[in-house]
């Protein structure tokens, strides 16, 4: 397997020198050279399959060169150790709820799966590597508990102050071990800019061994295919179009989901759904990218004013808008909206969702109300609403049963360092930790 850059101008690399490397030398994106078509066999079988069995052999399909494969089953049947509920709440709208993991959000499936992948890689190596990461809320925490205590890994998360849920905090900074947390006096797109300029600083990269664990890593991505294969293979007795609609903020996630549909899956559209921050869904109308500073909302882990994951979906159409539109409609709503839908569906079918559900939610109605063709839709449940009790409106929030993760981890007392928005501030501490 081998993987090039968004930028074209560094070398190509194999699937262990992009895990590490994470960023290119030339600031784009690992994407695979060649994404295999998979033939419909494979895509009408999955029904015969378990959840960790479909994964494995998606997943073998892009790295049966890289990794043997009774490793990489094993790494995908350790990651995929949480069941995934599909429920419906309104006919032909189905909610996956991806948040059963040990941080309670989606982005378990990729950190799992990228911890246990370094660590096979440098238990053969004997290196030791630093990770830096930046986190609007959920990847953090995920990161966190993925990486926990793995040998040989060092994680410095990065993390917009007085920006992310109380629990969300918590969950990153009361780890300690390996992990040691940065709170930014900025926003999430001041710590994603640290964290590339980290990656293209010769002097920093001479003296560390440097990673990301963002959506940035390929290795994050090509997990969060798993459970569009899952909706597939049980959703697809019903014979109509299947749509995802996918609460974005970095765009890694419906990504994930467009390199799934390259290589064959049967997805009719992804709905690109995104609060106030809603520079990808005025690309689609428009055709101009224009990444702006990102405004704060109640679904913050979405607070994303320069998407990265749009270089990858750019790349994966050659840059044509027309085939992107094919595949990927654009949808953006205001907290006043997401707060609504979650009285409503909580008033319809007494289910309670986070914020990020809950545009999710909104991007599928609006979707199968506009679209003439009838469909099957799936809007993904990203985070327990738990973890964003402040951030729903109080009628709902007294009615969520916290966790007991949760709950013992809110008691714990937070051990962060405060640094600048200042590329200074980051390296030294980097070079004194």
């Amino acid at each position: 397997m081998k993987l090039y850059s968004t930028q074209r101008k560094s070398e190509d690399v194999n699937f262990e020198e992009a895990v590490f490397k994470g960023l290119p030398p030339d600031n784009g994106l690992y994407l695979p050279s060649v994404l295999p078509l998979l033939p419909l066999d494979f895509w009408h079988s999955l029904e015969s399959k378990s959840f960790q069995e479909m994964a494995f052999l998606y997943a073998n399909e892009l790295l049966k060169d890289e990794i043997p494969e009774n490793i990489l089953k094993e790494i995908v049947y350790e990651t995929l150790s949480f069941e995934i509920p599909i429920i419906e709440t309104e006919e032909n709208m189905y909610v996956m709820e991806l948040f059963q993991g040990p941080s309670l959000a989606f982005k378990d499936f990729g950190a799992r799966f990228m911890a246990r992948i370094m660590s096979y890689f440098l238990s053969i190596s004997k290196k030791e590597i630093n990770i830096l990461v930046a986190t609007s809320g959920d990847t953090g925490g995920a990161v966190a508990m993925g990486f926990f205590n793995s040998p040989g890994i060092k994680v410095t998360i990065l993390y917009p102050s007085g920006k992310v849920s109380n629990l969300q905090e918590k969950q990153l900074t009361t780890l300690g071990a390996n992990i040691h947390a940065l709170e930014v006096n900025g926003t999430f797109d001041d710590c994603q800019k640290l964290v590339k300029e980290a990656f293209l600083d010769a002097e920093l990269n001479s003296k560390m061994n440097l990673s990301s664990a963002n959506s940035i890593n390929i290795a994050r991505l090509i997990p969060q295919a798993f459970y569009y294969l899952y909706a597939y293979s049980i959703l697809k007795s019903e014979n109509i179009p299947l749509v995802f609609s996918v609460p974005s903020g970095n765009f890694g996630n419906i990504g994930a989901g467009l390199i799934a549909k390259k290589m064959g899956l049967p997805i009719d559209k992804f709905i690109a759904s995104t609060n106030a921050n809603n520079i990808v869904p005025q690309y689609l109308k428009t055709g101009i990218f224009n990444p702006r500073p990102s405004v704060r909302t109640i679904s913050n882990a979405m607070d994303v004013g320069n998407p990265s994951n749009f270089a990858r979906i750019h790349d994966l159409y050659s840059g044509n808008l027309e085939e992107v539109r094919k595949d990927v409609v654009g949808y953006w709503f205001d907290d006043i909206q997401t707060e609504k839908a979650m009285q409503d569906v909580y008033e319809k079918v007494d289910y309670l969702m986070c914020p990020h559900t809950a545009v999710a939610y909104l991007g599928l109605k609006k979707y199968q109300e506009e679209c003439k063709e009838k469909s099957t839709g799936v809007f993904l449940g990203t985070a327990h609403p738990a973890k964003f009790m402040h951030e729903m409106p109080s009628n709902l929030s007294n009615k969520v049963i916290i966790p007991d993760s949760l709950a013992n981890i809110a008691l714990k007392p937070k051990t962060s360092t405060k640094i600048n928005a200042e590329f200074a501030d980051l390296k030294n501490y980097l070079f004194k930790n």
